[in-house]
């Protein structure tokens, strides 16, 4: 994987989605000495990353000598005020900057770049950590083509990248694949303790929930077919699985939880939005 930019990538906050994408960008290729890491206390398990690599968590921005190519925003939303300014007086005019942080607006982030700052808005999703997640980018008026090319190739380090035209798209993305693993985890959580209730032995259950989540999903991924298709599959008429889904699939149940959740979700996205 080629990634096309001058000067060194600086990567503003090491936690667990910072270091996924930094494991992910230099198993794809990018050369580590061309990372500058900016995090005050990396986790252990992100520190002993960064020393498998040389690299260094410099807690003192002053360390940056050059005006970076890339600002990889990694920080959490609610530390972003007081962490970004002093990065961005490191951009020039050629810095692309690329935020993970959710709810935090382009204009945000305008404020505080130089004029005609290219900036990118993402939401990248934990799966980032194992490389399958799947990353939603808007950019602002002045990103290039090129700079849109040098994101792809960043966010695909880790996964998937799709592009949306409207800013206010992000809130629903959010909802939907930022947020959408923890809906997963619930159901192998939901699914486990329901095997419980039906008799199984504690390690039966969760070994049943986690491979019956885990194995579907891979299955939906390898496949073309729509998920009511295999869905359908897998439903016998007058089956065990028909008696079941008629459960999930009645007024009230999952289909109309799971979009009163997305909702929810979006509409908090929209209330923490700056």
């Amino acid at each position: 994987m080629t990634f096309s930019f001058d000067g060194p990538l600086l990567l503003v906050g090491a936690g667990k989605m910072g270091g996924a994408l930094l494991e992910g960008l230099i198993a794809n290729g990018l050369d580590p000495r061309r990372v500058l890491v900016q995090d005050p206390a990396p986790p252990p398990e992100i520190a002993a990353i960064l020393a498998r690599h040389g690299l260094a968590a410099a807690p003192r921005i002053e360390s940056v000598s050059a005006p970076p190519g890339v600002i990889l925003a990694a920080v959490k939303p609610q530390v972003m005020d007081a962490v970004f300014p002093p990065v961005a007086r490191l951009a020039d005019p050629r810095t692309l900057t690329v935020s993970i942080a959710a709810g935090r607006t382009l204009r945000s982030f305008e404020a505080h770049l130089p004029a005609n700052a290219a900036i990118v808005r993402a939401m990248p999703n934990t799966p980032a950590a194992i490389g399958r997640g799947i990353t939603v980018c808007v950019a602002n008026g002045h990103v290039t083509p090129a700079h849109r090319e040098l994101c792809d190739a960043l966010m695909a380090a880790v996964g998937e990248v799709a592009w949306v035209d409207q800013e206010a798209a992000m809130d629903a993305v959010t909802a939907v694949s930022g947020s959408g693993p923890a809906y997963v985890f619930l159901l192998a959580e939901a699914l486990e303790k329901a095997a419980l209730a039906a008799g199984l032995e504690a390690p039966l259950a969760r070994r049943l929930a986690r491979a019956t989540v885990s194995g579907a999903g891979e299955l939906l991924a390898r496949s073309e077919e729509d998920a009511a298709v295999l869905r359908q599959n897998v439903t016998s008429p007058g089956g065990t699985t028909a008696a079941a889904l008629a459960v999930l699939m009645a007024d009230g149940g999952l289909e109309a939880l799971l979009t009163e959740a997305v909702l929810a979700g979006m509409g908090r996205s929209r209330e923490l939005a700056k």
